[in-house]
């Protein structure tokens, strides 16, 4: 490779999070810099030319606004950051400001930790906790497999393992990685939650049993290791969705049909960093379908047998959902925030308390019409905005002799509130 010459502009180097010498390319780039900018840190890790003016990263503001005055005056910049700048790094930030950028990218955090770790990460998924919402990181830990989190003060190993806790998750928690202080542990979520944990450290959330499909009606989900074949953690599913019955095991024809699954998981929106409640689950196959989307399911189900099956059909699915075993809504009190709930099951007292939650969706199904009016009243009553549907489906039947019909199912009402 052709060693990099100083340019006019902004380059940003990464230091290696695992601790190696930085890049040969710094130390030309730092001799011809007019302007370093990097955390104090950094700038104390490398030979600064007594000639450059540095900014100190605390607000990024002041910084880009140096970096621009700079790249305006024709005088190179260095910013340093740490490991892969690429990856949920000062990039996409600079970018953004529209700043002239090269990168010279060293080993990214998420990299060393899982080479501490002695783990394969081509099937993980990274997300990050840093500066926003920590919910959409920890419920892709409670939806996938094999999940590296970059945290932050706040939103770290200890609130992540606490919003794990009921998850069949083991955590690895990697500090101050490529210093002597590094410091690699296994720990539970009880663990995690319970401790203080030194900044910066990366959280890697690894399933305990790792559910793999048996047939092949999921060919790209996860297999042992916590990848799936596709190398895409959390993209729609190959075989699809709104799948035929016979693709569950179920009881008595309890199960929500093809057709109004469709609708239902259209309204409940499931996508990697959501939590999806299934309220009187049955099969799980509304649940277990959000799951195949990317969403954290709980599936809520006061029958144990039917507890089983949902287990069972999650397992055949290769995917993971949490089984809480009760009758709502009781069994619905201290569960985790949802950002969306089907009611498949239950009365007026089990809606009452979901919208009590305030989740943004809301979506049930009604057989019995003398329910709708009430349903409707009290998501309104809630604050929601409501929309609904009767779908009536009729399927093709074959007839003797080769002839075929319309077999009518029993018609369904969807409702759906969403709060503004």
């Amino acid at each position: 490779m052709a060693p990099m010459t100083p340019a006019i502009g902004v380059t940003v180097v990464g230091l290696d999070a695992a601790g190696a010498p930085p890049h040969p390319a710094l130390a030309p780039l730092l001799t011809a810099a007019g302007l370093v900018v990097g955390a104090a840190r950094h700038l104390a890790a490398v030979p600064v030319p007594p000639g450059a003016d540095t900014v100190t990263l605390g607000p990024l503001a002041p910084a880009v606004h140096r970096l621009a005055e700079a790249v305006a005056a024709g005088v190179p910049a260095v910013v340093l950051a740490s490991g892969d700048p690429g990856l949920f790094g000062i990039v996409r930030r600079l970018r953004a400001a529209g700043l002239p950028l090269r990168v010279v990218p060293a080993v990214s955090s998420v990299a060393a930790a899982f080479a501490r770790a002695g783990l394969p990460w081509d099937g993980a998924a990274v997300v990050t906790a840093h500066g926003r919402d920590p919910r959409p990181a920890l419920n892709a830990c409670r939806a996938l497999p094999l999940v590296a989190v970059l945290t932050a003060p706040g939103a770290g190993a200890a609130e992540l393992g606490a919003g794990l806790v009921g998850w069949s998750r083991r955590l690895l928690v990697a500090e101050h990685l490529g210093t002597d202080a590094e410091r690699i542990r296994e720990v539970t979520p009880e663990q995690a939650a319970a401790e203080t944990w030194a900044d910066p450290h990366v959280l890697l959330s690894i399933a305990d049993v790792v559910p793999v499909a048996t047939t092949d009606a999921a060919p790209d989900r996860v297999a042992p290791g916590g990848m799936r074949s596709d190398n895409q953690p959390a993209a729609a599913p190959a075989g699809g969705w709104a799948l035929p019955e016979t693709r569950y095991a179920h009881r008595d024809s309890m199960i929500t049909k093809s057709e109004v699954r469709a609708l239902v998981v259209a309204r409940l929106r499931p996508r990697l960093g959501r939590l999806v409640w299934d309220v009187g689950a049955g099969s799980g196959s509304v649940g277990i379908e959000c799951a195949l989307l990317g969403a954290a399911v709980l599936a809520v189900e006061q029958d144990p047998g039917a507890g089983a099956t949902i287990r069972a059909n999650a397992t055949a699915h290769a995917v993971h959902v949490r089984l809480v075993t009760g009758r709502a809504p009781q069994a619905l009190a201290g569960l985790p925030e949802p950002d969306a709930v089907f009611v498949g099951g239950g009365g007026a007292d089990t809606l009452t308390a979901v919208v009590a939650r305030q989740p943004e969706r809301v979506v049930l199904t009604l057989a019995a019409l003398d329910r709708v009016a009430p349903a409707v009243g009290l998501l309104r009553a809630a604050g929601y905005t409501v929309e609904g549907s009767q779908l009536s489906a009729a399927r093709l039947a074959d007839l003797p002799g080769g002839s075929i019909r319309l077999a009518a199912t029993n018609p369904v009402v969807v409702l759906t509130g969403e709060r503004p």
